[in-house]
């Protein structure tokens, strides 16, 4: 609706991007306390254990958080490129 009111493909891109990167960030933040106490139990039951710190942690958020908007920034060029007579017609 937005491509046929003149929304520029940067604006839509931005917008579902936005929307999505918000959600992941969300599920970081309650999935991260638990892994992080998951993991602790793990490795306590070895004899030469490690200690899981913050940069772990950190890094896989951020991998998330790229491949996320990777993915959504793909999906929502690839739509608003498209021409949106063509999706009109098939309804």
């Amino acid at each position: 609706m937005r491509k046929v009111l003149g929304a520029s493909v940067l604006s839509i891109t931005k917008l579902l991007s936005f929307d999505f990167v918000k959600l992941v960030i969300i599920s970081l933040f309650i999935a991260t306390p638990v892994a992080w106490y998951a993991m602790n139990k793990w490795l306590e039951g070895y004899t030469y254990r490690i200690d899981i710190g913050w940069p772990i942690f950190l890094m896989a958020g951020l991998l998330a958080v790229a491949i996320a908007l990777a993915t959504v920034s793909f999906q929502s060029v690839k739509a608003a490129i498209k021409n949106p007579v063509s999706g009109l017609r098939a309804e």
